[in-house]
């Protein structure tokens, strides 16, 4: 794996679609009935609040170039290599949320990249 080197503005544009793309995924859901996530996003950060009150935090780090993701089972931190999103043992971020989410939500949730 090679970590891609980003300019600041493909950083803020690929970052920014990570996020956006998990606040439409959590609207869907909440639309069509499937878990009631709420999802709230200040600047770089968006905190997704599950039904039994865990949470999930999902952080830009410019200064790093990283995305920062908080979970009941831990921290990660991932960069962007070979066109996606990767943490330090290669795990692909939606992949990533898809497990956290479906473990705190107590049911299968899929996230995909957009």
């Amino acid at each position: 794996m090679s970590h891609t080197d980003l300019s600041d503005l493909e950083y803020h544009r690929l970052a920014g679609a990570v996020l956006a793309t998990i606040e439409s995924t959590v609207d869907a859901w909440l639309q069509d009935d499937v878990i009631d996530i709420d999802a709230s996003r200040t600047g770089g950060l968006l905190e997704l609040a599950f039904p039994n009150g865990s949470k999930i935090v999902v952080n830009t780090q410019p200064p790093l170039q990283e995305l920062w993701v908080a979970a009941r089972a831990g921290g990660y931190h991932f960069k962007y290599v070979d066109g996606a999103w990767r943490d330090r043992e290669g795990h692909e971020l939606f992949a990533l949320l898809s497990a956290r989410a479906s473990e705190q939500g107590g049911k299968p949730l899929q996230f995909r990249p957009a």
